[in-house]
C-alpha cells in the first residue's frame, strides 16, 4: 500500500475496532485488505474474498430489476432518495462463521463480527432484510434496492407524511441514513463540456434518466452533435451550442 493508504488504513481500522465491528483474530484463514476509491475521492475499505466466494454456497434470493422498480413511479411528482449508512454492518455474522472471514493487514490480523463488503451473499442477505423491514410499504410509496431507498408521492403534503413513516421505521430497526449531498445538484452544476469525452460523460449520466424525460433525444441533440468528428466547441452567451444553432435557422432568418 502507498503511504496515504496506510495512513487511511490505520484510521479505518481504529473506527471499526471502536464500533465493535472487528476484533483481533487467531483464525487460520485470512484475506487481503485493499482500498477502492469512491466517486467523492474518499477510500472505501474492502476485503478480497474471491477465494472464499468460490467455495461459498450461493444464495438465489432474487434482486429486483431496476427498470421494474422504476415502473412503480408512474404518476409520482415528489421524490426523496435515502442511502443507508453502514447498512451491512447491522447484520451480525454467525459465531461459527466469523473465523472464515478474517483478514490481514499491515497492522494486524482481524475478524469481522458483522457483515463485510465483498462477501458474495452480502447484497442479497441485506436485500432480504430491507424487504422484511418495509414489507408494508414496498411498491406502495417506496422502492428499495439493497441499501438505496426511494420514497415517492403525488403531492408534497402527502410526501412529508410518508417520508416521516420511512425514517421512523429506519430508526426503529436501527438503520441510519447518510447525510449525503444532493445528487441532483451534481447534475445541475455540471461544468460545461469542452471535449468530446466530457460530452460523452454528461450524456451518459443524463441518458440514465431518458425514460423519464419527454423528447430526450431532441433536447440532447445539441450535445450529441458535438460528438461528431471535427465539430467545433463554440458556445453562445446563453450557453447554447452556436455551431448547432446555426444549422437550425430557417432560410428567411
Amino acid at each position: 500500500m502507498a503511504p496515504a493508504e496506510l495512513k487511511e488504513l490505520k484510521v479505518q481500522l481504529k473506527k471499526l475496532l471502536d464500533k465493535g465491528f472487528i476484533r483481533s483474530s487467531v483464525s487460520p484463514s485470512s484475506a487481503l485488505v485493499l482500498f477502492v476509491k469512491k466517486k467523492d475521492g474518499s477510500m472505501h475499505l474492502c476485503i478480497d474474498y474471491r477465494e472464499l466466494n468460490k467455495v461459498n454456497v450461493k444464495n438465489k434470493y432474487p434482486l429486483p430489476k431496476i427498470d421494474d422498480l422504476f415502473d412503480q413511479l408512474q404518476g409520482a411528482t415528489v421524490f426523496s432518495k435515502i442511502e443507508l449508512r453502514s447498512g451491512y454492518h447491522r447484520l451480525r455474522i454467525k459465531d461459527s462463521d466469523i473465523p472464515k472471514i478474517a483478514f490481514r493487514s499491515r497492522y494486524g490480523h482481524y475478524d469481522f463480527i458483522v457483515m463485510s463488503f465483498g462477501l458474495t451473499k452480502a447484497p442479497v442477505v441485506f436485500m432480504d432484510l430491507m424487504n422484511k423491514v418495509f414489507k408494508d410499504f414496498l411498491d406502495t410509496f417506496m422502492i428499495v434496492f439493497i441499501d438505496d431507498i426511494l420514497v415517492y408521492s403525488k403531492t408534497e403534503a402527502e410526501h412529508e407524511e410518508l417520508l416521516c413513516m420511512v425514517l421512523e421505521t429506519l430508526r426503529t430497526n436501527k438503520l441510519y441514513a447518510k447525510f449525503s449531498k444532493s445528487k441532483i445538484e451534481g447534475v445541475i452544476s455540471w461544468p460545461r463540456p469542452s471535449t468530446v469525452s466530457e460530452v460523452h460523460s454528461f450524456i451518459g449520466l443524463a441518458g440514465y434518466y431518458r425514460r423519464f424525460v419527454e423528447d430526450f433525444s431532441g433536447i440532447a441533440t445539441a450535445l450529441t452533435q458535438l460528438t461528431r468528428k471535427g465539430a467545433p466547441f463554440v458556445w453562445s452567451k446563453q450557453g447554447k451550442v452556436v455551431a448547432y444553432d446555426s444549422r437550425q435557422l430557417k432560410s428567411h432568418e
